[in-house]
């Protein structure tokens, strides 16, 4: 999971090298915190969002897959 997630936003983002992914378990869900540089926060957010949301519907439906509950907080 938190591969698929690096992939994902290395392939967004013009500095890839940048991007870093935390696994947290919080209430017995994981929690994906991705960490991008501050210039590329825009390229992974989207116009009002949207590519934020897809990237965390494509995680929900691989998790759903596996049987898992996952979140995916983009932080600062």
């Amino acid at each position: 999971m938190k591969d698929l997630l690096l992939y994902i936003a290395q392939n967004l983002v013009d500095n890839p090298d940048e991007v870093t992914v935390t696994e947290v378990e919080r209430d017995g869900e994981t929690v994906l915190e991705l960490r991008v540089a501050a210039g590329d926060m825009g390229k992974v957010i989207g116009r009002q969002g949207r590519i934020a949301k897809e990237i965390r519907a494509v995680m929900k439906s691989v998790a759903q897959r596996q049987g898992k509950r996952i979140s995916v907080d983009i932080v600062d």
